[in-house]
């Protein structure tokens, strides 16, 4: 008879293959976890935008450029979309600060406004100025509006 202590050579086999299957399985569970971040890391400084491109992310706004194609084709190439600055003293709203800007029709007689914008300093924020009711629009705000305008103008 054999001993009870003692253990096949498959059996010691099979024991070992798990032993090693588990091992691997764990290596490939560190693997997958992200790895750890800092304790110190800090939020990223907010951008800061100089004028000139403050006036280029409204100029490439795309219904800015719809507009500025559609005073070209109206106007055979006599007049221009442009933005120009309302007020170099930046506008501070609740501790932030916009350059204040305006899309314009430029013609060569005149100048005739569009639209009123205030881009912020620092971040992306543009807001648009409601002429018809004294209020701030926020950029989704304001498409929202110029598509009903447009929805109604098409009939």
């Amino acid at each position: 008879m054999s001993h009870p202590a003692a253990v096949s050579p498959s059996l010691r086999l099979l024991f070992v293959s798990l032993a090693l299957a588990c091992a691997v399985a764990g290596c490939k569970r560190a693997e997958r976890k992200e790895p750890a971040k800092p304790a110190a890391e800090q939020p990223a400084a907010p951008v800061v935008r100089t004028k000139e491109q403050a006036m280029g992310s409204l100029l490439a706004l795309p219904e800015l450029k719809a507009w500025s194609n559609q005073i070209e084709q109206r106007s055979g190439g006599k007049a221009h979309g442009a933005v120009i600055e309302d007020d170099p003293i930046p506008r501070e709203i609740n501790g932030k600060k916009y350059y204040q800007l305006t899309f314009v029709e430029n013609r060569a007689e005149d100048v005739r406004r569009r639209e009123s914008f205030l881009v912020a300093q620092s971040g992306d924020e543009i807001l648009v100025e409601d002429v018809e009711t004294d209020k701030l629009l926020s950029l989704q705000e304001w498409r929202r509006k110029i598509k009903r305008v447009e929805l109604k103008s098409a009939d």
